[in-house]
């Protein structure tokens, strides 16, 4: 059992988790040891988590989400196995709490009375200032 929140908590089965070998340098240990986690989480198929984290939860994913809905991370920062483990745990814990977090509703804001009188004060000057620009009239 992974405790996200107070109220939010995941099963161990809902969790996939598989090593495999790590990629980069490192000499005669990477080659023979599979230290290197890949953690899945099927985010759209999990009875624990509510709709609207579900929803979060994928647009955070990005990349890392499957068309299935399923969310992979891979760990290999570590040359040890558990290591690897716990930080991809430590990074799906994560994403799911900034998903549970709802965010705030946006709300649309009006110009001040300051702002439009300068709007068209700016706006007279430019008118002014092209109308000089046209043919000079001839008044005789």
């Amino acid at each position: 059992m992974i405790e996200i929140t107070s109220w939010l908590r995941i099963d161990d089965d809902e969790i996939i988790e598989k090593a495999t070998r790590a990629s980069g340098p490192g000499g005669q240990h990477v080659n023979k040891t599979s230290t290197a986690i890949e953690l899945r989480f099927d985010v759209r198929n999990s009875p624990t988590l509510p709709e609207d984290v579900k929803a979060r939860l994928e647009t955070l994913g990005g990349s890392r989400m499957t068309l299935d809905g399923v969310l992979v991370l891979f760990a290999q920062g570590s040359r040890s196995q558990e290591m690897n483990r716990q930080e991809a745990r430590d990074r799906l814990i994560d994403l799911i709490k900034r998903a549970t977090e709802k965010p705030k509703p946006r709300r649309p804001t009006k110009p001040t009375y300051s702002s439009k009188l300068k709007r068209l004060e700016t706006k007279g000057k430019r008118a002014g200032i092209k109308t000089l620009r046209g043919k000079p009239r001839g008044e005789d």
